[in-house]
């Protein structure tokens, strides 16, 4: 299999890992119109997701504040859950007015913990015709949960999206699985595809238990994250000029080898009225060229899945 490189071929990684993948002749993917690239973005949707003494939790979130607070055990953080509440109170409703203005649907990566609290952005989710994808019950860290325990998650991650938008979530993206996470999807028997993966720029088969499934891969690079702490972006024109670089170039290459471009934004982080003027000016770049496919997750894997199936 060292050398092959269809679009429908299938890799078992029950085990192991693939260093190749689709090797130097990647297949055409055929988007939609022939477009030259895919862009899928992605808003994490997680206040109220993270950990927290009020959700039993023995300590407070640190990741991705953009304030650099440490994580405290055993006592709430007043300012870093004033950060995450800054998302579904000001920075999601900036960042969807942008997107609206622009005609560009988006997926919505939702912890449900969060969706559950924050029913009127749901309701502007759906409206605007957003796909919400499950990011997992609660914004943890899984790589030390028993499957056990991690089972029931995936259940009430599934569970808890069918209750607030009437249908199972066609996608998943944890961001921290376990080595049991795609097992556990799998089993599930829902999903058309997960993003727990960040090494290609094309969707790919894998086999997980003799079943056929599909990874539609994400991103930490083309990403607000880093914003978190001055680790790379520190202004919009930083967020900006990565984008409008890492899509001029794609573009060129779309030409005979298209590509998905998967973008990674949070509504406490870009949502903010300094960095969302970086996303307004890299959505004017995009919006001069042709045969651009702006899609959400979930297009993304139902075209693999009609086109390129194993």
């Amino acid at each position: 299999m060292a050398g092959s490189s269809t679009a429908g071929q299938v890799r078992d990684l029950g085990s192991s890992r693939d260093y190749y993948g689709y090797g130097p002749n990647p297949p055409h993917p055929h988007w939609p119109g022939e477009a030259r690239i895919a862009i899928n973005f992605n808003l994490n949707f997680e206040a109220g997701g993270e950990r927290s003494l009020l959700e039993g939790d023995n300590q407070s979130e640190d990741m991705l504040t953009d304030i650099g607070f440490p994580a405290y055990y055993g006592v709430r953080s007043p300012i870093v859950e004033t950060v995450f509440e800054y998302g579904p109170r000001v920075g999601v409703w900036r960042l969807l007015r942008i997107f609206k203005q622009f005609d560009i649907r988006i997926s919505i990566l939702g912890v449900v913990r969060a969706l559950e609290k924050c029913p009127e952005a749901v309701q502007a989710f759906l409206a605007d015709g957003h796909e919400i994808v499950s990011h997992g019950y609660r914004w943890i860290d899984y790589h030390n949960m028993s499957e056990y325990e991690e089972r029931e998650h995936v259940r009430l991650a599934i569970e808890g999206i069918k209750k607030i938008t009437g249908s199972a979530p066609a996608g998943w993206f944890n961001g921290r699985p376990s080595a049991n996470t795609r097992k556990l999807l799998v089993e599930a028997g829902t999903f058309l595809y997960d993003r727990d993966a960040l090494n290609d720029e094309l969707p790919y088969w894998v086999e997980v238990d003799g079943k056929q499934h599909l990874i539609v891969p994400y991103s930490l690079e083309t990403n607000d994250n880093r914003f978190d702490r001055n680790t790379g972006f520190g202004s919009a024109d930083d967020f900006a000029r990565y984008m409008i670089d890492t899509f001029d170039l794609m573009y060129a290459e779309g030409a005979d080898n298209p590509k998905l471009m998967s973008i990674g934004i949070h509504d406490r982080l870009l949502g903010r009225p300094g960095k969302a003027v970086g996303l307004i000016k890299f959505l004017e770049h995009v919006k001069k060229h042709d045969r651009v496919w702006f899609c959400t997750g979930r297009d993304v894997a139902e075209h693999w899945h009609r086109h390129h199936k194993p």
